[in-house]
């Protein structure tokens, strides 16, 4: 949860008003002589006494600024206060950003990339561990590669989950997931299948000329939901930078059974992968938003 303080002060900067002792999450500053002063040895280096000191007397070593310059677009880095942002604009944003099955064939840049990644990693996380990673397949060829080898893996499946006596002693021993397998998805997976060996038509990626994966190291507190955070940062940041994004669902679930998979692009076996986003300039246009499903909603107070 904690790790070693990266936290330094400028006394002479220091104006001695406690703010930052104030706002330390795990307690690792304190006031000595009328100065904030660093007296813990653990810390979350989650930057709240940086972001907060109003004379700029403090800096977290374990921040790298490089993860918030980016290459493709100039941000602005005075901190946007409470209530002062366009509701409205961020509701239609959210609202607007649909998964894209159609795609241009035109690349997406290296600079933009990485801008996503660093736009991911502005997520927040269990405990501020950041234990994500990020692998990015920057071209067709890496995304088709990696495609290939998830459809070898349902190809797999696909013919385990047609031997009925083998499903049978699956659930008998209390490992049922391969017959509901079969009976959800099998008739699926084999047409898409047949559909991609007949005429190459990719019902993984959708012909996406680039994707990122993400994935974990170990040691995280909640390793998934950090993931899909950071996921959700950058489907919404592709969308207001003009790409369309799509989950692809069906590489994690290959990758998270076959760690070959997910080695075979770099990653190593002890990182889970959790999201995997496809991404490309849409060949698709949108005339109107489509709402959403009503949602289970419950008031308690006991």
């Amino acid at each position: 949860m904690f790790e070693k303080v990266t936290t330094t002060i400028d006394e002479e900067l220091c104006t001695g008003c406690g703010l930052c002792v104030q706002i330390c999450p795990s307690k690792a500053l304190s006031m000595q002589n009328g100065k904030a002063a660093v007296t813990g040895k653990q810390s979350l280096n989650c930057g709240h006494c940086m972001a907060i000191c109003p004379e700029g007397a403090i800096q977290v070593g374990a921040i790298d600024d490089s993860m918030s310059q980016f290459m493709s677009f100039s941000s602005d880095r005075k901190w946007l206060p409470y209530g002062e942002f366009d509701t409205a604009q961020l509701v239609r944003l959210m609202a607007s950003r649909r998964s894209c099955r159609n795609f241009l064939d035109k690349p997406v840049t290296q600079a933009i990339l990485e801008d996503l990644v660093k736009i991911g990693c502005t997520a927040p996380s269990a405990t501020n561990c950041q234990s994500w990673t990020f692998t990015v397949l920057p071209s067709r060829q890496a995304v088709t590669v990696l495609g290939k080898s998830v459809r070898d893996f349902y190809v797999k499946l696909n013919s385990m989950a047609e031997k009925y006596s083998l499903r049978m002693f699956m659930k008998l021993i209390g490992k049922p997931q391969l017959d509901r397998y079969y009976r959800k998805y099998y008739d699926f997976v084999k047409e898409g299948m047949a559909e991609f060996d007949r005429s190459g038509i990719d019902r993984i990626f959708h012909d996406a000329p680039s994707a990122i994966v993400i994935g974990c190291k170990p040691g995280a507190s909640l390793p998934k939901e950090d993931a899909m955070l950071a996921a959700e940062n950058i489907l919404l940041a592709a969308h207001s930078m003009g790409l369309g994004s799509c989950l692809i669902g069906w590489a994690v679930e290959a990758m998270n059974n076959d760690r070959k998979l997910q080695r075979g692009i770099g990653i190593p076996d002890e990182e889970t992968v959790y999201a995997v986003i496809a991404l490309g300039y849409p060949d698709e246009c949108y005339k109107r938003q489509a709402g959403r499903k009503k949602a289970v909603v419950r008031v308690s107070e006991t």
